[in-house]
């Protein structure tokens, strides 16, 4: 019986590397570079912890080389989306469960397998499949996703802790329950870590997932994938579906166990799904959540005094996007 209050203090951000010529994690990312610019990885769906290849497969290249061929990926059918709502459904029953320490601890331990084993691996695929120099990637698919683990299971607890005050005569609790069905996680191409934590934030709270990865940022999420897995994330609460974000969104928000969207990309896609979910709203179990970043009101001033950065330390992974 675990009768003790823990709490997880707030972290300190995960040092940048430097990658000085010849050192400990240059020599590391450059070996994994050379591999991973070598092969071409066969990426899989992936639901209930099992790998299924439907033969309808598109391929994932260096978008500074679009010769370069880096993965080829089987995309789902309304078959396996469906699939993945049951195989999400079923590990809910236990994860939802699940006491949320022991979820925090998987977190955890996530982080300390990016801050080693995974980091070259990590860089490297942000690099080759998300044209990033060096400083990009270490900043994105290291330190930023270490620093969501870290700090969102520090926060974690703090929602946890934060409790009603008690009446005269009375104890008052409050306990915070997961959603009853399962998350839509449509992610973007351009970081690694907001695709690891629109999936994350909603499974350290005790949900499960469906993760729409973007076809062009597929080479890192799929070893996101093996890293969650190697942490102890149980079988089905995420499940992978590359493919057609239409045709997901389309059968994910028409079952009645569809619980919310978490959602970074086009203002346009987010209308879309919102839309697919207003007209759905009476087949739900509960009412969705939807939470989406959209893009469209930003702008960039360059002054004249502004100098060009220097050249890239890595051109073979990069190219000219350094």
């Amino acid at each position: 019986m675990n009768n003790a209050v823990i709490n997880f203090p707030l972290p300190a951000n995960e040092p940048v590397k430097a990658y000085m010529p010849g050192s400990p994690e240059r020599v590391a990312l450059e070996a994994e570079l050379e591999r991973q610019s070598k092969i071409v990885v066969d990426i899989p769906i992936i639901i209930g912890g099992k790998e299924i290849r439907t033969g309808d497969t598109g391929t994932v290249t260096c978008p500074h080389d679009h010769k370069h061929v880096l993965a080829t990926y089987h995309k789902v059918t309304k078959k396996e989306i469906k699939m993945a709502i049951d195989a999400a459904m079923k590990a809910w029953k236990e994860w939802s469960r699940t006491p949320w320490t022991t979820r925090a601890a998987i977190v955890m331990k996530m982080a300390e397998l990016l801050a080693t084993k995974y980091r070259p691996i990590m860089n490297a695929a942000t690099m080759l499949g998300q044209s990033k120099n060096i400083y990009q990637a270490e900043i994105d698919s290291a330190c930023e996703t270490i620093d969501f683990f870290r700090y969102n299971v520090h926060y974690a607890s703090k929602i946890y802790g934060m409790q009603p005050k008690d009446g005269v005569g009375q104890l008052n609790h409050t306990e915070y329950r997961p959603l009853e069905g399962f998350i839509l996680a449509v992610t973007p191409f351009n970081f690694t870590s907001i695709a690891s934590n629109l999936c994350m934030t909603p499974v350290l709270m005790g949900n499960v997932a469906l993760w729409k990865p973007s076809t062009t940022a597929l080479l890192s999420n799929y070893y996101l994938m093996q890293l969650y897995k190697e942490a102890g994330l149980p079988d089905g609460v995420i499940n992978f579906l590359p493919g057609s974000g239409a045709l997901i969104g389309e059968v994910a928000t028409d079952s009645k166990y569809f619980s919310g969207i978490h959602f970074t990309g086009s203002t346009a896609t987010f209308k879309s799904l919102w839309k697919q979910a207003s007209l759905n709203v009476d087949k739900y179990i509960s009412y969705p959540r939807l939470v989406g970043e959209t893009g469209g009101k930003d702008f960039i001033f360059v002054p004249r005094s502004a100098r060009p950065l220097p050249a890239c330390t890595f051109p073979r992974a990069c190219g000219p996007t350094c």
